[in-house]
């Protein structure tokens, strides 16, 4: 029997999840686990890389996160402001190209200049390509590009005959992204929390009670080798 040859998935989009309860653990206030799984993105970036991966989308803040306490939300728009002006030095260091998905609208002025200034900075860039979800949610990104696929129809720019899930998906946040393979959940929570509906059609869910500070090399080794495994079929064809 011919050996099936091992294939590291192109894409990783990732939940950080874990971050609250990794501080709770070590009686440490809830911003010190945002710090920390901050700091673990590089790492992890970085392990992907060197594994073959090309493309790795991470979950950092939704749209749903607007929900809790004040104190916690100002706190995380802080370490966002320290967070992007880091991957700025980090994402030269790293050849790595960035690219922030989700409506940044609702940002403050400056964070968006500052995300707007990464992806340009970063474009050029042939490492990794690495997408931060910021106040992303499945169904609001589906809802703006209907909308704007819509607008285009009612000014005879598209028929809506030639509306394809091709076309579709040009409307939406990750235009040109190539799909998620895999998805990786830490912290032991199975759900998809509103993250890349359209996108993980096909993909492996991995899911993990590793907290995601304490999710490193060797875990995302783990996961990878769960998608090895796994027999990958397409519409009935192997």
């Amino acid at each position: 029997m011919e050996k099936k040859e091992k294939t590291v998935p192109r894409h990783v989009a990732i939940i950080l999840d874990g971050n609250g309860r990794w501080a709770k653990k070590r009686m440490l206030p809830r911003n010190a686990g945002h710090a920390a799984g901050s700091k673990n993105v590089e790492k992890i970036c970085e392990a992907a890389w060197n594994m073959g991966i090309e493309y790795v989308t991470m979950y950092a803040f939704s749209t749903e996160n607007w929900s809790r306490p004040k104190e916690e939300v100002d706190a995380l728009m802080k370490l966002l402001h320290s967070y992007l002006k880091d991957c700025l030095k980090t994402s030269q260091k790293n050849n790595m190209q960035v690219r922030v998905v989700g409506d940044i609208s609702r940002l403050e002025p400056e964070l968006q200049e500052r995300i707007r200034e990464l992806e340009k900075v970063s474009a050029q860039n042939t490492g990794l390509h690495f997408q931060v979800a910021l106040n992303y949610g499945s169904r609001d990104e589906i809802t703006r590009a209907v909308r704007n696929l819509a607008q285009d129809i009612k000014e005879e720019k598209i028929e809506p005959s030639d509306v394809t899930e091709d076309v579709i998906a040009g409307y939406l946040d990750t235009k040109g992204i190539p799909d998620p393979d895999l998805m990786i959940r830490t912290s032991g929570e199975q759900r998809l929390s509103n993250y890349l509906l359209w996108q993980l059609a096909y993909a492996e869910f991995y899911f993990t009670d590793v907290l995601w500070p304490d999710f490193d090399k060797k875990e995302l080794e783990k996961a990878v080798e769960f998608y090895q495994s796994r027999d990958r079929r397409f519409g009935g064809v192997k």
